[in-house]
C-alpha cells in the first residue's frame, strides 16, 4: 500500500494509494483552510462555503443533479470543515472514477453560488449551530477549546456564530475561493482498489499504466485549474502563544439532564517526536472499556455512562483530554474529577499496571490497522497527514513508531504535562463557576 506522489504543472499534489481490495475507491480533495485562517468578522466563512459547492456547479446546476449523478452510480458523498483543513470527499466504485473526478472537480472549480441558495444556507447553518448547542456531549469540546484559545482564530467555533454567517454574500465566497482555493494550497487524493476494476477509459495491462491512467484522468480535470494566475503558496494562519500559569475553568450554564464535562491538559503539536508516547498515555488512561478510567469512574463506582479521552495536535499547539456526563449531583461530578485527577497523578508517579503500555499500544495499532481496510480512512489518513504536515508517511512506520513507545517514556512525559499550569476543564451543567471552586487541582 505504498503511496505513489506527484505534483501538477500548477502545482497540485496528488496522491495514489492501490490497496489492492475491492474494486471501489474514495477521492478526497483537502484545503487548507479551515476556522483558523478566519477571523472575527468572517468566523464560519470555511465551513459555510464547504456546503455551498454542493448547490451547484456549471455541469450540475443544482443540488438534485449532483446528488442524483453520484447516486445513481452507488456512490456516497459528503465534506467536513476543521478547524485547519477542510476536505470534500466521493467514496464509489473505481470503474466510475471519471464521473467522480467529473463532478468533484466541477464543483470546486465552478461552483454557481447562486445569491438564492446562500440566503437559503444561511437557515440550514443556523439550525446547524442550534442543533450543537442543544448537544452539550458534542459542545463542551468546543468550549474546552474555547477555554484553550480564547479569542485567537483556533478559539473560535468552526460553524461561526449566527451573527457573522447571516451577513455574508457571494463577494464573501468569492474572494474567499481566491486567497484559499487554488491547487498548491490543496491535495487530492485517490485511494482503494485502482488496479480492481476495468474502466472504459483506463482499460490498461498493468499496475503502473493503470495508475497513470488515473493520472492523466486527474490531468484532464485539474489541469487548467488556476493556469495563468499568479502562484497563491501555502495558506497562513495566526500562531497561538500559550501563557497559561495556572488551572483554568470555563462553565457554560445550560439546564440539562446530566452535566457534561472535558477536562485536559496541554501538549504540544503534531511535529512532536513524542506525540507516539502521547498516544499510548492518552489510550491507557481512556481510550477503551478496559482503560483505567473507565474501570475507575464508570465500572467501580457508577458515576457515569460515558467516559473516554482522546487528543488534538494541532502545527503550532495540542492537547489531551478526558471527556465524561455524569448525573447532575455536585459531589458526584467532583468526586469524578477527582478520581479521574488522581488516575493521572498516579501514572505520573509510575504507578503502572504490568501489560498496561503494551495493551495500550495493542489498541492503537489494532483500531489503526482496522481503519485501513476502508478506502475513505486510507484517503483521510494521507490527505490529512500531507495537507497538514507537507509528507506521506507508510501505515507500517507508524505502527513501528508505536511499539518503540516504551514505559519510562510514558511516565516521563506524564510528569512533564499533568501539571497544575496545564490544567483546564471545561463543563455544561446547571452550574455555576463558584460551584466549582478549587476543583481542578493536581
Amino acid at each position: 500500500m505504498k503511496p505513489v506522489v506527484t505534483t501538477l504543472l500548477n502545482g497540485l499534489k496528488t496522491i495514489l494509494i492501490n490497496t489492492k481490495a475491492f474494486p471501489s475507491m474514495t477521492a478526497i480533495l483537502l484545503f487548507r483552510a479551515g476556522s483558523r485562517y478566519e477571523n472575527k468578522k468572517n468566523n464560519g466563512i470555511a465551513h459555510f462555503f464547504e456546503h455551498m459547492p454542493f448547490k451547484g456547479s456549471q455541469k450540475y446546476p443544482s443540488f438534485f443533479e449532483i446528488s442524483s449523478v453520484l447516486e445513481g452510480l452507488g456512490a456516497v458523498h459528503n465534506a467536513y470543515t476543521s478547524k485547519d483543513h477542510t476536505a470534500y470527499w466521493i467514496k464509489a466504485p473505481t470503474e466510475d472514477f471519471s464521473v467522480v473526478i467529473n463532478v468533484l472537480s466541477d464543483m470546486i472549480l465552478h461552483p454557481l453560488l447562486k445569491s438564492d441558495e446562500i440566503e437559503r444556507e444561511k437557515g440550514v447553518i443556523v439550525e446547524e449551530i442550534n442543533m450543537y448547542e442543544d448537544s452539550p456531549q458534542r459542545k463542551v469540546g468546543d468550549l474546552f477549546e474555547n477555554l484553550l484559545y480564547g479569542e485567537t482564530p483556533l478559539g473560535m467555533d468552526t460553524t461561526g456564530t449566527k451573527e457573522t454567517v447571516t451577513k455574508f454574500t457571494r463577494t464573501t465566497f468569492t474572494d474567499y475561493m481566491s486567497s484559499l482555493y487554488h491547487p498548491e494550497n490543496a491535495v487530492f487524493v485517490v485511494a482503494g482498489g485502482l488496479g480492481q476494476a476495468q474502466m472504459s477509459n483506463l482499460k490498461t495491462q498493468n499496475h503502473i499504466s493503470k495508475l497513470k491512467s488515473f493520472l492523466d484522468t486527474i490531468q484532464e480535470k485539474f489541469g487548467d485549474w488556476n493556469t495563468g494566475q499568479p502562484a497563491g503558496g501555502l495558506a497562513r494562519f495566526e500562531k497561538v502563544v500559550e501563557k497559561q500559569k495556572k488551572p483554568e475553568m470555563l462553565i457554560r450554564y445550560k439546564k440539562t439532564e446530566q452535566t457534561h464535562y472535558s477536562l485536559g491538559f496541554r501538549t504540544f503539536s503534531f511535529a512532536d517526536p513524542r506525540r507516539h508516547a502521547l498516544s499510548v498515555l492518552t489510550t491507557l488512561l481512556g481510550g477503551g472499556s478496559s482503560t483505567r478510567l473507565f474501570i475507575e469512574v464508570r465500572e467501580r463506582r457508577g458515576l457515569c455512562y460515558y467516559i473516554s479521552s482522546g487528543r488534538e495536535l494541532y502545527q503550532d499547539v495540542g492537547y489531551m483530554t478526558t471527556q465524561a456526563g455524569v448525573t447532575n449531583n455536585l459531589e458526584k461530578i467532583k468526586e469524578s474529577i477527582s478520581v479521574i485527577l488522581g488516575e493521572h497523578k498516579k501514572i505520573a508517579q509510575g504507578k503502572l499496571n504490568t501489560g498496561e503500555v503494551s495493551r495500550a499500544k495493542e489498541i492503537i495499532k489494532g483500531r489503526f490497522l482496522l481503519s485501513m481496510e476502508d478506502s475513505s480512512n486510507v484517503a483521510s489518513w494521507h490527505g490529512t497527514k500531507y495537507i497538514l504536515e507537507g509528507k506521506v508517511e507508510e501505515v507500517e512506520k507508524v505502527i513501528r513508531e508505536i511499539e518503540k513507545v516504551t514505559e519510562d517514556e510514558v511516565i516521563e512525559l506524564a510528569r512533564e504535562i499533568f501539571r497544575p499550569e496545564r490544567l483546564n476543564l471545561a463543563i455544561i451543567g446547571p452550574y455555576e463557576e463558584k460551584d466549582f471552586e478549587g476543583t481542578v487541582a493536581i
